[in-house]
């Protein structure tokens, strides 16, 4: 916990140089440098990344590693949504509590919730906190969060704090973000990889809960994930300004569908949410219309509809054509205003010849370039063109219906 002292000193410099404050820390003997310092870093990293703790003087900050991991508020509100809209939620476990940007965003309209966490540092931090934004119905328990599980009907005064007695179903939801990194510290991204392992952990969960909603990295491979969870009934792809931040699956007690509902979302920060549902079974049979030409519009879809595989039902959905079976690239004639992704008025199609680039360019200076279905990279496509970033024109190599390698100069429209 900080004195009077060292809070007063994190407040009057929540925007202060981190480093250049460390210097100037030296000459305090009642201050923990490395305390202060932890806290106004923390304080600088939620300002942005979840403002709404922002105004709350009395938080208290980790080490930056779990900063970095934690969700943003943006998603941490999308899975209160997400949970919100589930019958009977009543009272849930979140057995990888960390930070607790989650649990706290979750524990939103529960009656009683569990936070586990294994390191004591962070169970005092998350229990400080949850304290400070008057999440009350939260009990911090430092544990591992399996064990607690296994071990949940033996410990008295969690029973008697959650209410219980003799229910089939301990918990209405578990909540579980696995670790993604491997004892060196690299990414992971297998399910059998993370840590604990969901896919045999599963039937833990299951017994325990109605539901399970689990956050899973954004680079694995949705449809492997599912063949190892068929109790999935709802998988979130989620996306903020454009960048895919996290999976979620949500699975059920005692389902198993064929195709489960798969939500792709784009959060955006100064427009209107994009969101985009389909299952895997209605993209298989859609039949993908295709164009010979570009039109006079151009779309991207966002990074949730690439990643959770939408394509072909694109077609379907919208008056859009694609351009190519690789490029992911689509086009009409007339513009489609909710279109879940990017929208541009094509300017002019032209092959990509090297020697006649800058002609073809017009004598532009900076642009925008986009790589789909195409040989050379952004950085290449750079140094042939001699273009800088940035600008109003925004330019996509890519590959036709033809095959034939172009170049769209676009604009937005």
């Amino acid at each position: 916990m900080l004195n009077q002292a060292e809070k007063y000193f994190v407040q009057a410099n929540l925007h202060g140089d981190v480093s250049a404050l460390a210097l100037k820390l030296g000459r305090f003997s009642d201050v923990n440098a490395r305390l202060v310092l932890q806290q106004i870093a923390g304080y600088q990293t939620i300002e942005q990344k979840i403002p709404s703790w922002y105004k709350h003087s009395d938080l208290l900050f980790p080490p930056s590693l779990s900063l970095e991991q934690c969700s943003s508020e943006a998603t941490a509100e999308y899975k209160h949504q997400l949970v919100e809209k589930l019958p009977d939620i009543h009272c849930m476990a979140d057995l990888t509590g960390g930070f607790g940007v989650d649990c706290s965003f979750l524990a939103k309209g529960l009656d009683r919730v569990l936070y586990v966490e294994r390191q004591a540092e962070l169970c005092e931090v998350a229990k400080n906190n949850f304290e400070v934004l008057g999440l009350k119905q939260i009990q911090v328990v430092q544990g591992d969060g399996v064990e607690v599980v296994k071990n949940y009907a033996k410990n008295t005064e969690i029973v008697n704090y959650a209410g219980f007695d003799g229910v089939k179903k301990n918990f209405d939801l578990i909540f579980l973000d696995p670790a993604r990194r491997d004892n060196k510290g690299g990414k992971v991204v297998a399910l059998s990889d993370c840590e604990p392992d969901l896919t045999l952990l599963k039937p833990l969960l299951l017994e325990n809960a109605k539901y399970v909603l689990v956050k899973l990295s954004p680079m694995l491979d949705i449809s492997l994930a599912l063949k190892s969870l068929p109790e999935t009934v709802e998988v979130h792809v989620v996306s903020v300004d454009g960048e895919c931040k996290e999976l979620l699956f949500l699975l059920k007690s005692g389902s198993s569908p064929e195709f489960p509902q798969i939500n792709c979302v784009n959060i955006r920060s100064k427009d209107e949410d994009q969101l985009f549902r389909f299952k895997k079974g209605e993209e298989l049979s859609a039949e993908c219309v295709y164009a010979e030409t570009p039109g006079s519009y151009l779309y991207e879809p966002n990074a949730s509809l690439l990643k959770a595989g939408a394509f072909s039902i694109l077609t379907q959905a919208f008056d859009v054509k694609k351009l190519h079976p690789n490029s992911h690239l689509y086009t009409s004639d007339q513009l489609i205003p909710n279109f879940p992704g990017r929208a541009f008025q094509i300017e002019s199609v032209f092959p990509f010849h090297p020697k006649d680039l800058k002609m073809q360019l017009g004598g532009i200076q900076k642009a925008n370039i986009t790589v789909r279905n195409f040989p050379n990279t952004v950085a290449e496509i750079r140094k042939k063109t001699k273009l800088r970033e940035g600008g109003d024109v925004y330019l996509f190599a890519t590959t036709l219906l033809d095959e034939k390698k172009v170049l769209i100069s676009c604009k937005k429209p």
